[in-house]
């Protein structure tokens, strides 16, 4: 039988990032290799792609994969996403078809968590802030202003992948860490050695660094609110690496704009940031483009691991990167 996979991706920079030289040959082992030639997805040209194809191999952007899409798709039995979360690129239809979707969800968490760790180090011991100074001319001073993470209260907002790919991360620092997240039993707390806080409203209080892990849902937006905030110590660092809908970024700006905490923003609200936000120029904040990760040296890899998910379904072996039902529906919709 001849095996087909579609790669669904549009003609440009994304694929050619994600779908390299060594990813491209991987796959053509496995079976005959077909690319989506558009500049842009328009639905004809999808659907006849997917009516023979075995596996097709997405990636952020793409269009809702439900009954429209994939009602001609008989064959297909796998979606390999090359990005993380799958909110936006699963539907109803395709689990009741029984087409599993596999993504990078857990490859992409254990960078964001390296990425994390960096961020809250940086944060601390305010690197940017130095390197201006010495570049600027300067120097320290008795005066310096800095913290190490060594000893400290770490408080986590969500308790998903990243954070617990975080939690062995700062175990070395002997980090007291505590975690808020409704929809995590006990049990796996335990497992990982983090303590249990029953509210936001305790975690932010008792934390010298929040770090900010949750997705973007319609019960998550803005669940940092201007109460939660208040309850942070002040110099306590928050940072951010979830996504910016979460937190309610004119309350976190009014905190940071006088200096009472400090943060570390990769995600906001609007992005790209606007060139009028107030967080701009604060000492006391550092600012990234959403790139807590992976890191470019990760995306191969992603790639590489999906080609294995595909090899193992087409030999009838479980998959590894599954993302079932409930966990879809849990992930980042950045379409809200």
């Amino acid at each position: 039988m001849s095996f087909n996979i579609l790669i669904l991706i549009p003609v440009g920079e994304l694929r050619d990032f994600f779908i390299t030289p060594a990813v491209v040959q991987a796959l053509g082992n496995l079976g005959n290799v077909k690319f989506y030639s558009r500049q842009s997805y328009e639905p004809e040209p999808m659907r006849q792609l997917l009516a023979d194809c075995h596996v097709c191999v997405t990636t952020w952007g793409c269009p809702t994969l439900d009954e429209s899409l994939l009602k001609t798709a008989q064959n297909l039995c796998l979606v390999a996403h090359t990005g993380g979360s799958v909110a936006t690129t699963v539907s109803d239809y395709m689990y009741e078809k029984e087409i599993k979707i596999v993504s990078g969800n857990d490859i992409y968490a254990e960078s964001v968590a390296e990425g994390t760790l960096a961020y809250i180090l940086s944060g601390l011991r305010r690197i940017p802030y130095y390197t201006q100074l010495v570049e600027n001319g300067g120097w320290n001073s008795l005066s310096f202003q800095n913290a190490g993470l060594l000893d400290k209260k770490v408080g986590l907002v969500g308790f998903g992948a990243i954070a617990r790919y975080l939690v062995p991360m700062l175990k070395p620092f002997r980090a007291e860490i505590r975690a808020y997240d409704p929809f995590v039993e006990d049990l796996v707390f335990h497992e990982h050695g983090v303590l249990r806080t029953a509210s936001l409203e305790e975690l932010f209080s008792c934390s010298d660094i929040i770090s900010n892990h949750l997705p973007i849902t319609r019960e998550t937006r803005q669940i940092i609110n201007a109460e939660v905030l208040s309850h942070m110590k002040k110099g306590a660092l928050f940072v951010n690496t979830g996504r910016g809908g979460t937190v309610e970024e004119s309350a976190l700006t009014e905190l940071l704009v006088p200096g009472y905490i400090q943060a570390v923003l990769d995600v906001f609200e609007t992005e790209p940031l606007s060139m009028t936000s107030k967080l701009r120029n604060l000492d006391n904040v550092i600012l990234m483009p959403h790139m807590g990760g992976p890191t470019a040296d990760r995306i191969e890899r992603v790639g590489l691991a999906l080609v294995q998910e595909i090899e193992r379904m087409k030999n009838n072996q479980p998959l590894t990167l599954e993302i079932p039902r409930d966990y879809a529906i849990k992930m980042s919709n950045d379409r809200l």
